[in-house]
């Protein structure tokens, strides 16, 4: 059987799926144990989110499944409160649950959640994730030999955990793949499929991801049993996202950031670039501009990248560069401004990014520089979310940027039309004190 929700889309499910949906209005409607409800209750958490709606009870009837959201829809919870449920309704100290998560921030997320869902309940539990010293090593070694009910690890730190033989998972019930399309892309597979070895075939397996290509189907035939299947508007960024574009030439880009900043007042921004060397390279280049901002990236120890998280969670810096590490999975509340330095490779990485703003029903901006190299790839952005962005005109005193002509061939595009000022050749390509007649209406 397969669940189908459409959001933000034309094609409705069926009447019976429909009705269901509507059926769970209030949590209360979960008959989650007591303890848990009132840490819901504790936490203001009234209505489900859609995925929470169809996902919970399928888990909670004890199927497997297979649930594909984007980034933003809940599905941490979606996933963590019936498992805490049924842990609550059978206290243990031994571990049940097994989830498994591409980076150590998203599974600190996770840990974190967990940690604010069960405070009124008695279930436990640890992030695994690699980094630190001896002291923490050894401290996961003890969670995993003495039990804590829920951990959460990153595949390459279980798996030095699960090689030296001490780990025994004889009483897990539940096995959960979050972010598995990210895991594939990382190279994680085999890591996964080498961890499945070690813990018991009878068990519930949940599979969450953002994107459902051929690879993740491929998985979850190996390891999932005749799964439910339910799939959330993966394509569409939240209503609640100010989408727009410029077109603009690469030495004109951090002179855009200055000028949009000082148009509107973000508290907190992220800007996504493509590699760890860029993300340093922008980082010094803003704070050279007296621009409050810190890069996060692969190359970071642990300890600083909790670092860098901090000041930006306190509001002690306002820019945050980072890489895709941050794309998915990271929770951080308020992100007024995401700024695509660069068009993603990957048409749904943009919904990922756009994603870190207008979280749980807020509001948001998010802007994406396109270039005269990649503009093909924002051409298929707007097809995959069926609609095109707005492209604004750069702000008074820059030269133009690169006409958009993202079908047209590079061979011929230099004898198409005329260079617009700021390409390259030209004394000042990325700014100057003289203002054109950008006329935003004619946009």
């Amino acid at each position: 059987m397969r669940v189908f929700c459409a959001l933000n889309e034309r094609i409705l499910p069926s009447k019976v799926e429909f009705t269901y949906l509507r059926s769970i209005l209030n949590f209360r409607d979960f008959h989650f144990n007591e303890n848990l409800q009132d840490s819901l209750d504790s936490m203001g958490f009234e209505n489900p989110t859609p995925i929470q709606s169809l996902a919970i009870p399928i888990i909670q009837s004890g199927k497997d499944i297979i649930a594909c959201a984007q980034t933003g829809t809940g599905k941490t919870a979606a996933f963590v409160l019936p498992v805490i449920d049924r842990l609550s309704k059978t206290p243990s100290d031994e571990t049940k649950a097994l989830i498994v998560a591409p980076t150590r921030e998203l599974a600190m997320q996770i840990d974190q959640s967990i940690q604010g869902l069960s405070y009124f309940t008695s279930t436990s539990s640890i992030a695994i994730y690699g980094g630190g010293d001896g002291v923490v090593f050894e401290k996961e070694k003890k969670a995993l030999t003495q039990g804590a009910n829920i951990i959460i690890a990153t595949p390459g730190r279980l798996l030095a955990h699960l090689n030296m033989g001490y780990v025994k998972f004889d009483t897990l019930e539940f096995l959960i793949l979050d972010e598995a399309d990210r895991m594939l892309d990382m190279g994680f597979v085999d890591d996964i499929l080498k961890i499945v070895t070690f813990i018991p075939q009878k068990r519930q397996t949940l599979m969450f991801s953002a994107t459902m290509p051929e690879k993740i189907r491929q998985l979850a035939k190996r390891l999932l049993n005749s799964p439910e299947e339910v799939s959330i508007a993966i394509s569409k960024p939240a209503e609640g996202v100010e989408q727009r574009a410029y077109l603009a030439y690469d030495k004109q880009k951090n002179y855009l950031i200055e000028a949009l900043l000082k148009e509107a007042d973000y508290s907190s921004v992220i800007i996504f670039v493509g590699t760890k060397i860029k993300a340093r390279e922008l980082e010094k280049e803003l704070r050279k501009m007296k621009m409050k901002a810190l890069s996060i990236h692969s190359d970071l120890e642990q300890s600083e990248r909790e670092n860098v998280l901090m000041q930006f969670r306190s509001r002690q810096i306002q820019i945050l560069v980072a890489t895709d590490i941050l794309s998915r999975g990271i929770d951080i509340d308020d992100i007024g401004l995401v700024i695509n330095y660069e068009v993603p490779h990957d048409a749904e990485d943009y919904v990922h990014r756009v994603g870190r703003t207008a979280r749980a029903e807020t509001k948001g901006v998010a802007i994406t520089f396109i270039n005269e190299h990649f503009q093909h790839r924002f051409k298929k952005i707007e097809d995959l979310i069926g609609y095109e962005v707005k492209k604004y005109p750069l702000p008074e005193g820059f030269d133009l940027g690169p006409a958009y002509e993202p079908l047209a061939k590079k061979s011929n595009r230099s004898n198409s039309r005329p260079r617009h000022q700021g390409a390259k050749g030209n004394k000042k390509p990325f700014f100057s004190k003289k203002a054109h007649s950008n006329n935003p209406k004619k946009d």
